[in-house]
């Protein structure tokens, strides 16, 4: 006999990200609008790509409006901020995933972890510092994610140039240039990031 009152359906469970994008960014907007449009439209491709963004945690700058554009385009969003910048960088609460960690190491650990590839936004002495250990993880084989550098403006060009000059110093090698992709394109840059990590090409993945 049926019920009168049937049970109502379970609701369906979300569909996991198809990608997992690590973004280090500033924790300040910058003076240029430029910057602060590129992480909004950022935030939106990983959305729209049904991607998942791996990022800092906090709610300031570049790192905030990056992960509202992320989550208000429908991403996954997984913070990862140290307890001591917990108040400092307004850790964001709605994060889908918030991992309060006790260090910095701690942090950029697990968002490595996470990642299927990193993107380099602007930034400064800390996401400077994220790029190029990341960076020499991967020479050194630790990793083999892809890694990309958003040059938004030419905000990177005196330190790339600085780093070619490096190069013809002989104090490395250009295989190791070689590992950075670098483009002022999102539409370029990020869907070769996701290819390169072993993923459908983003085209493909709004048809899912």
């Amino acid at each position: 006999m049926n019920s009168p009152h049937p049970s109502p359906a379970t609701p369906a469970a979300p569909l996991a990200p198809t990608f997992s994008l690590c973004v280090f960014c500033g924790s300040r907007s910058g003076t240029d609008p430029l910057h602060a449009q590129a992480a909004q439209a950022v935030g939106q491709w990983i959305g729209r790509h049904r991607g998942q963004l791996v990022y800092g945690g906090g709610s300031n700058g570049l790192m905030g409006l990056l992960a509202d554009a992320a989550l208000e385009s429908g991403a996954q969003v997984v913070g990862v901020i140290p307890q001591s910048l917990e108040i400092k960088e307004h850790a964001k609460r709605d994060c889908t995933e918030l991992h309060v960690v006790p260090s910095m190491h701690r942090r950029k650990q697990l968002m490595a972890e996470r990642a299927d590839a990193f993107l380099i936004m602007p930034g400064g002495i800390g996401t400077l510092e994220e790029w190029f250990e990341v960076w020499s993880w991967r020479q050194l084989g630790y990793h083999d994610k892809p890694i990309g550098v958003l040059n938004v403006g030419g905000y990177y060009d005196a330190l790339l140039g600085a780093l070619g000059q490096s190069a013809q110093a002989g104090f490395m090698d250009n295989w190791q240039l070689d590992l950075i992709q670098i483009s002022s394109s999102i539409d370029t840059l990020l869907p070769a990031l996701v290819q390169n990590a072993g993923f459908a090409p983003p085209d493909r993945l709004e048809q899912i």
